[in-house]
């Protein structure tokens, strides 16, 4: 069961990277003039946000794959959940990038630099100062969606293990109790340990 929720973790934190990197370019494409674009964004966070998130696994695994495209159940899990980590984050991002003043970038841009460069230096690492706290909710929040690799069988994960462990022994209450306590002691393992890393970031 350690094991499975190291794997857990695993597919979490690399869904949480890739979601993170597509909800930059979401947040930033909905604050863009180009309708295409922001059409897009719009399309990828109302279906991120207002379908759930077992049907998005589905459709990664079982849609994909009556279209010939087989994925691996473990590829499936963290495509879905970075798919939905990115509509939420997307927006999340855009309110942090909403509370950075526009003279920030107007100040970045009459020292020279070019607007690219402005967006990377100045206005990005404000915004995720902003948004830290809201981001570490949702690395717990995809923490606890990876259980439900376990409906497009995934068995090397926590959830998977204790659903073969039960299959096995028959000793559901038992089982699921640890699995219950080990995410939630993983969750708060997290939660405390960015708190630590915010009061030792953003003292000033």
């Amino acid at each position: 069961m350690l094991h499975g929720a190291l794997v857990s973790l695993e597919i979490a934190a690399l869904s949480m990277v890739v979601g993170t990197g597509i909800a930059v370019f979401l947040a930033l494409s909905k604050r863009s003039s180009n309708q295409l674009l922001i059409g897009f964004s719009n399309l990828w966070i109302g279906t991120a946000r207002n379908t759930p998130a077992l049907f998005q696994i589905y459709m990664v695994y079982f849609g994909l794959g009556s279209l010939g495209i087989y994925i691996d159940s473990a590829s499936a899990l963290l495509i879905g959940i970075a798919f939905n980590n990115a509509g939420y984050l997307a927006e999340t991002f855009r309110g942090g990038l909403e509370a950075i003043p526009g003279t920030q970038l107007r100040a970045a841009r009459s020292l020279g630099m070019k607007p690219a460069l402005a967006m990377r230096l100045v206005v990005l690492p404000q915004m995720f100062r902003i948004v830290f706290h809201a981001t570490t909710n949702q690395m717990v929040w995809a923490l606890l969606m990876t259980s439900l690799g376990v409906v497009v069988g995934m068995t090397d994960d926590l959830a998977g293990v204790t659903q073969e462990l039960n299959v096995r022994t028959f000793r559901t209450f038992e089982y699921f109790i640890v699995a219950a306590a080990i995410y939630y002691a993983l969750a708060k393992i997290f939660t405390g340990s960015a708190r630590l890393l915010s009061w030792r970031l953003f003292r000033y």
